[in-house]
């Protein structure tokens, strides 16, 4: 199923950019985050903004993937919204309310997109984005952290946000 993911993944995000990257690449980077953490979190990896930037459905994805998959990438999808902060004050509400259980892995995958995001911002010197990412990082964390759940990934990202990582002068 994994591949499965990854293919059809990769068909629905076909023509669109991560900065100057395929989306794929984006897509890679999530999955390979979640590799500790098991087949079916790189699954939802793989998939886990086909709701939000194509035409694919969550209907879609439940009948291909299953019902916990397709949970999964539902809690992970944002809300049409006006504004990015309103898209992200809803979304970070939904995974709030995820306490214990298989959903958690939402959780993790959340995690492992804001640090591949962070890191290709470091990486791409794109402090703009970067700075967006720091100053939702204290909300961001408080719905998405869950203490021993994947710690080595909020260890680097916090890391990557702390505001010594990339100079004010160049924000």
């Amino acid at each position: 199923m994994l591949d499965d993911a990854r293919a059809f993944a990769f068909r629905a995000h076909s023509g669109q950019m991560y900065g100057t990257h395929p989306y794929s690449w984006h897509l890679e980077a999530v999955a390979e985050l979640l590799a500790p953490y098991g087949v079916q979190a790189q699954i939802i990896g793989y998939l886990h903004d086909v709701v939000e930037d194509t035409v694919v459905s969550k209907d879609d994805v439940h009948a291909r993937f299953g019902p916990f998959i397709g949970e999964c990438v539902g809690l992970l999808t944002d809300a049409p919204a006006a504004t990015r902060a309103e898209r992200k004050a809803r979304t970070h509400a939904r995974l709030a309310s995820v306490r214990s259980g298989p959903a958690e892995l939402a959780l993790v995958v959340k995690a492992a997109d804001r640090l591949a995001n962070v890191r290709s911002c470091v990486a791409d010197c794109r402090q703009v984005l970067w700075h967006t990412y720091r100053c939702e990082h204290p909300a961001f964390r408080d719905a998405v952290y869950r203490a021993g759940l994947c710690d080595p990934l909020w260890c680097e990202l916090d890391s990557l946000l702390a505001p010594a990582d990339i100079p004010a002068t160049h924000v």
